[in-house]
């Protein structure tokens, strides 16, 4: 199992839901299965799924397994589990902005430098200069262009790469209509997915799920209880 966590304690939370049910048992991993067959079964694109640990408190405490499901930048942090004789589920939605370091650049730099001292042994200063020249220019427009030729696959590999992905997003991905549009169906459909299934597996033992706080933005990183107490629509 892997073990992980955010990437950083400052990336956004986008919205934050928890759900309790009263003397109710259900196995963790068959729920994230069921969230799993759901969204193929909706046909949900470009989703990256894996069950990932978060500790309760500190390194050496107990550990919940949640299911983590990532979509470019946004994640998705899915949690059934019991608490005493309660029982809850949460969804967390996070996005990880992408952000050029200082070493981001140190690391570019070299890997280019390098790049020319091989060049100036083989062809001289002189022509490795044009031939450094072409290749950043080669690479800058292969990057700009990923898309328009159809390299989708290539699009989202190169995302993940470290320090290439930040670099390639940021400076040569462009944000359209349809990207914006599609990660807002996304904040919509995962956690509207999981509540669903959260209230069916509760009904079915005839179980009452109730809501007890959403977490809602208010002001960019301040966030306001919003308490409910009947069931969620």
């Amino acid at each position: 199992m892997e073990q992980t966590g955010f990437k950083s304690k400052k990336d956004p939370v986008l919205n934050h839901w928890i759900f309790f049910a009263d003397s109710f048992h259900h196995s963790p991993q068959d729920f994230y299965t069921a969230v799993e067959k759901e969204l193929e079964a909706r046909k949900i694109p470009s989703m990256d799924m894996k069950r990932v640990e978060f500790a309760e408190g500190g390194f050496l405490s107990s550990k919940r397994v949640y299911l983590r499901m990532v979509r470019e930048r946004l994640i998705f942090d899915i949690c059934a589990a019991p608490f005493g004789k309660q029982y809850f589920f949460s969804c967390r939605t996070v996005f990880v902005p992408p952000v050029i370091e200082p070493w981001h650049i140190v690391v570019v730099c070299l890997f280019f430098g390098m790049v020319y001292s091989l060049l100036a042994r083989l062809l001289g200063s002189t022509f490795a200069a044009i031939a450094l020249v072409a290749l950043v220019v080669a690479i800058a427009q292969m990057f700009r262009n990923t898309i328009a030729m159809g390299l989708t696959d290539v699009d989202a590999a190169l995302m993940k790469i470290p320090v290439i992905g930040p670099i390639y997003e940021l400076l040569f991905r462009k944000e359209t209509y349809y990207r914006h549009d599609t990660r807002l169906l996304y904040l919509h459909i995962i956690p509207a997915v999981v509540k669903k299934l959260a209230e069916d597996v509760t009904a079915h033992h005839g179980v009452k799920l109730v809501q007890q706080y959403q977490l809602a933005p208010v002001f960019g990183d301040l966030y306001k209880p919003v308490p409910h107490s009947d069931k969620p629509n």
